[in-house]
Protein backbone atom coordinates (compact mmCIF):
# COMPACT_ATOMS: atom_id res chain seq x y z
CA UNK A 1 0.00 0.00 0.00
CA UNK A 2 1.42 3.61 -0.83
CA UNK A 3 2.03 5.82 2.33
CA UNK A 4 1.53 9.33 2.44
CA UNK A 5 5.44 9.63 2.54
CA UNK A 6 5.46 7.54 -0.67
CA UNK A 7 3.50 10.33 -2.69
CA UNK A 8 5.85 12.93 -1.35
CA UNK A 9 8.89 11.22 -1.99
CA UNK A 10 10.22 11.24 1.45
CA UNK A 11 10.90 8.99 4.26
CA UNK A 12 8.91 8.68 7.65
CA UNK A 13 11.81 10.27 9.34
CA UNK A 14 11.57 13.25 7.24
CA UNK A 15 11.67 16.68 9.69
CA UNK A 16 8.91 19.60 9.17
CA UNK A 17 11.18 21.23 6.61
CA UNK A 18 11.65 18.28 4.93
CA UNK A 19 7.88 17.87 4.41
CA UNK A 20 6.61 21.30 3.87
CA UNK A 21 9.77 21.36 0.54
CA UNK A 22 8.36 18.19 -0.66
CA UNK A 23 4.88 19.02 -0.10
CA UNK A 24 5.69 22.10 -2.38
CA UNK A 25 7.27 20.37 -5.23
CA UNK A 26 5.11 18.08 -5.50
CA UNK A 27 1.88 20.28 -5.43
CA UNK A 28 3.24 22.00 -8.34
CA UNK A 29 4.29 18.66 -10.63
CA UNK A 30 0.65 17.29 -9.77
CA UNK A 31 -1.29 20.48 -10.49
CA UNK A 32 -3.36 20.09 -13.71
CA UNK A 33 -2.08 23.17 -14.99
CA UNK A 34 1.49 21.72 -14.76
CA UNK A 35 0.95 18.10 -16.52
CA UNK A 36 -1.06 16.70 -13.47
CA UNK A 37 -4.20 15.54 -12.69
CA UNK A 38 -6.60 16.51 -10.36
CA UNK A 39 -7.02 13.02 -8.88
CA UNK A 40 -3.27 13.44 -8.23
CA UNK A 41 -3.38 17.17 -6.69
CA UNK A 42 -5.60 16.43 -4.59
CA UNK A 43 -3.72 13.31 -3.14
CA UNK A 44 -0.73 15.32 -2.60
CA UNK A 45 -2.87 17.49 -0.57
CA UNK A 46 -4.08 14.72 1.38
CA UNK A 47 -1.14 12.70 1.62
CA UNK A 48 0.48 16.12 3.68
CA UNK A 49 -2.69 17.20 5.72
CA UNK A 50 -1.91 13.54 6.83
CA UNK A 51 1.36 13.60 7.56
CA UNK A 52 1.01 16.99 9.66
CA UNK A 53 -2.13 16.03 11.24
CA UNK A 54 0.20 13.13 12.71
CA UNK A 55 -2.27 10.69 12.04
CA UNK A 56 -1.04 7.47 12.06
CA UNK A 57 0.44 5.59 8.70
CA UNK A 58 -2.89 2.83 8.64
CA UNK A 59 -5.61 5.15 8.60
CA UNK A 60 -4.07 7.17 5.27
CA UNK A 61 -4.17 3.57 3.90
CA UNK A 62 -7.58 2.82 4.92
CA UNK A 63 -8.91 6.01 3.40
CA UNK A 64 -6.91 5.35 0.33
CA UNK A 65 -8.56 1.87 -0.14
CA UNK A 66 -11.92 3.02 0.30
CA UNK A 67 -11.59 6.18 -2.01
CA UNK A 68 -11.72 9.13 0.31
CA UNK A 69 -10.56 12.34 -1.32
CA UNK A 70 -10.11 15.53 -1.19
CA UNK A 71 -12.36 17.12 -3.83
CA UNK A 72 -14.75 19.03 -1.30
CA UNK A 73 -11.33 20.72 0.92
CA UNK A 74 -10.57 22.47 -2.61
CA UNK A 75 -13.72 23.28 -3.51
CA UNK A 76 -14.84 24.31 0.52
CA UNK A 77 -11.84 26.32 1.13
CA UNK A 78 -11.07 24.84 4.25
CA UNK A 79 -7.53 25.04 6.03
CA UNK A 80 -5.39 22.00 3.71
CA UNK A 81 -2.33 22.66 5.84
CA UNK A 82 -4.08 21.96 9.05
CA UNK A 83 -7.36 20.33 8.86
CA UNK A 84 -7.90 16.62 7.86
CA UNK A 85 -10.37 16.30 5.16
CA UNK A 86 -13.60 14.58 5.73
CA UNK A 87 -14.77 14.25 2.34
CA UNK A 88 -15.38 10.89 0.76
CA UNK A 89 -16.07 9.83 -2.96
CA UNK A 90 -17.68 6.55 -4.19
CA UNK A 91 -15.74 4.86 -7.15
CA UNK A 92 -18.29 6.68 -9.34
CA UNK A 93 -17.06 9.52 -8.39
CA UNK A 94 -14.00 9.58 -9.70
CA UNK A 95 -15.61 9.66 -12.88
CA UNK A 96 -16.16 13.33 -13.04
CA UNK A 97 -13.19 14.08 -10.40
CA UNK A 98 -11.38 15.23 -13.54
CA UNK A 99 -14.08 18.48 -14.40
CA UNK A 100 -13.38 19.95 -10.65
CA UNK A 101 -12.08 23.39 -10.66
CA UNK A 102 -8.85 23.61 -8.66
CA UNK A 103 -8.04 27.35 -7.83
CA UNK A 104 -7.86 30.12 -8.11
CA UNK A 105 -3.64 29.50 -8.36
CA UNK A 106 -0.55 31.48 -8.04
CA UNK A 107 2.34 30.81 -9.58
CA UNK A 108 4.92 33.43 -7.85
CA UNK A 109 8.34 34.33 -8.80
CA UNK A 110 10.85 36.37 -6.25
CA UNK A 111 11.74 39.44 -7.69
CA UNK A 112 15.58 39.33 -6.80
CA UNK A 113 16.21 35.79 -9.32
CA UNK A 114 15.11 38.72 -12.00
CA UNK A 115 18.35 40.74 -11.06
CA UNK A 116 20.09 37.32 -10.68
CA UNK A 117 19.62 36.10 -14.16
CA UNK A 118 19.12 39.60 -15.91
CA UNK A 119 15.79 39.11 -16.67
CA UNK A 120 12.90 42.11 -16.87
CA UNK A 121 9.18 41.69 -15.71
CA UNK A 122 8.10 42.46 -19.07
CA UNK A 123 9.60 39.30 -20.72
CA UNK A 124 6.89 37.20 -22.53
CA UNK A 125 8.69 34.58 -21.69
CA UNK A 126 9.30 35.25 -17.61
CA UNK A 127 7.67 32.11 -16.10
CA UNK A 128 8.55 29.64 -18.51
CA UNK A 129 12.17 30.79 -18.21
CA UNK A 130 11.86 30.38 -14.60
CA UNK A 131 10.66 27.02 -15.13
CA UNK A 132 13.63 26.16 -16.84
CA UNK A 133 16.48 26.80 -14.05
CA UNK A 134 16.62 24.91 -10.88
CA UNK A 135 15.06 27.53 -8.49
CA UNK A 136 13.78 26.14 -4.58
CA UNK A 137 10.37 26.23 -3.64
CA UNK A 138 10.85 29.80 -1.73
CA UNK A 139 11.33 31.74 -4.97
CA UNK A 140 9.53 30.01 -7.70
CA UNK A 141 6.39 27.74 -6.95
CA UNK A 142 2.71 27.43 -7.09
CA UNK A 143 -0.27 27.88 -4.41
CA UNK A 144 -3.59 27.88 -3.88
CA UNK A 145 -6.31 30.22 -2.99
CA UNK A 146 -8.83 29.58 -0.99
CA UNK A 147 -12.27 31.01 -0.93
CA UNK A 148 -12.14 34.97 1.35
CA UNK A 149 -8.53 34.35 1.23
CA UNK A 150 -6.20 37.19 0.64
CA UNK A 151 -3.35 35.93 -1.28
CA UNK A 152 -0.16 37.00 1.23
CA UNK A 153 -2.72 34.74 3.51
CA UNK A 154 -2.42 31.58 0.89
CA UNK A 155 1.48 32.31 0.40
CA UNK A 156 1.49 31.73 4.31
CA UNK A 157 -0.19 29.11 4.69
CA UNK A 158 1.61 26.96 2.47
CA UNK A 159 4.77 27.95 4.78
CA UNK A 160 6.08 30.84 2.75
CA UNK A 161 7.34 34.13 4.44
CA UNK A 162 6.51 37.36 1.84
CA UNK A 163 7.23 40.80 3.03
CA UNK A 164 4.42 42.44 4.39
CA UNK A 165 3.76 45.07 7.37
CA UNK A 166 0.28 46.42 8.18
CA UNK A 167 -2.04 44.14 6.62
CA UNK A 168 -4.21 46.83 6.24
CA UNK A 169 -3.88 48.34 2.72
CA UNK A 170 -1.78 51.37 4.46
CA UNK A 171 1.88 50.64 3.01
CA UNK A 172 3.00 48.90 -0.03
CA UNK A 173 5.24 46.27 2.00
CA UNK A 174 3.69 43.49 0.24
CA UNK A 175 3.39 44.70 -2.74
CA UNK A 176 3.71 42.19 -5.47
CA UNK A 177 3.70 42.44 -9.78
CA UNK A 178 0.64 40.62 -10.96
CA UNK A 179 2.63 39.36 -14.52
CA UNK A 180 -0.87 36.93 -15.43
CA UNK A 181 -4.66 37.32 -14.26
CA UNK A 182 -6.19 39.93 -12.48
CA UNK A 183 -6.24 40.60 -8.67
CA UNK A 184 -9.25 42.50 -7.16
CA UNK A 185 -8.10 44.74 -3.96
CA UNK A 186 -11.22 45.78 -1.79
CA UNK A 187 -9.48 49.27 -1.28
CA UNK A 188 -6.98 51.63 -2.21
CA UNK A 189 -5.18 54.89 -0.72
CA UNK A 190 -1.67 54.30 -1.41
CA UNK A 191 -1.06 53.00 -5.06
CA UNK A 192 -0.94 55.61 -7.89
CA UNK A 193 -2.92 55.35 -10.76
CA UNK A 194 0.77 54.81 -12.91
CA UNK A 195 1.67 51.78 -10.19
CA UNK A 196 -1.73 50.32 -11.28
CA UNK A 197 -1.56 49.99 -14.88
CA UNK A 198 1.98 48.58 -14.23
CA UNK A 199 -0.01 45.65 -12.63
CA UNK A 200 1.09 46.37 -8.99
CA UNK A 201 -1.22 45.28 -6.54
CA UNK A 202 -1.22 44.39 -2.22
CA UNK A 203 -1.44 41.02 -1.39
CA UNK A 204 -2.33 41.18 2.21
CA UNK A 205 -6.05 42.63 0.72
CA UNK A 206 -5.73 41.48 -2.70
CA UNK A 207 -7.66 38.74 -3.82
CA UNK A 208 -7.76 37.09 -7.41
CA UNK A 209 -11.03 37.31 -9.68
CA UNK A 210 -9.09 35.06 -12.49
CA UNK A 211 -8.64 31.40 -12.16
CA UNK A 212 -4.73 31.67 -12.53
CA UNK A 213 -2.02 34.15 -11.64
CA UNK A 214 1.45 35.06 -11.89
CA UNK A 215 3.18 37.15 -9.51
CA UNK A 216 6.61 38.70 -8.27
CA UNK A 217 6.63 39.42 -5.01
CA UNK A 218 9.15 41.19 -3.31
CA UNK A 219 9.24 44.09 -5.65
CA UNK A 220 10.69 46.90 -3.18
CA UNK A 221 13.24 48.26 -5.66
CA UNK A 222 10.74 49.23 -7.89
CA UNK A 223 10.45 52.65 -8.50
CA UNK A 224 7.99 54.59 -6.24
CA UNK A 225 7.38 51.43 -4.02
CA UNK A 226 10.17 51.98 -1.27
CA UNK A 227 8.96 55.48 -0.74
CA UNK A 228 5.72 53.55 0.54
CA UNK A 229 6.88 51.17 3.05
CA UNK A 230 6.86 50.96 6.41
CA UNK A 231 10.21 51.82 8.36
CA UNK A 232 12.47 48.92 8.59
CA UNK A 233 12.30 48.58 12.38
CA UNK A 234 8.28 48.38 12.27
CA UNK A 235 8.39 45.90 9.68
CA UNK A 236 11.01 43.73 10.95
CA UNK A 237 8.51 43.60 14.14
CA UNK A 238 5.42 42.12 12.24
CA UNK A 239 6.55 39.15 9.70
CA UNK A 240 5.23 35.80 10.54
CA UNK A 241 8.44 34.32 11.69
CA UNK A 242 8.76 36.72 14.19
CA UNK A 243 9.70 34.54 17.83
CA UNK A 244 7.51 37.23 19.39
Amino acid sequence: MVSAYDILGITASADEETVLQAYRARVKEAHPDHGGSLAEFNRVRRAYTHITSEASADQFETETATGTDANQDVAQGSNAESTPPSSSVSPSDNDTEETEVVGPTVEYLDYEVLDEYGWELTDPDLFAKADAVDLDSDTHGIFIVEPRESILEAAERYGLFWPYACRGGACANCAVAIIDGAVEMSVNTILTQGMLDQGVRLSCIGQPVTSDLQVVFNIEQLPGLRELRLPADQFSTTRTDDPS
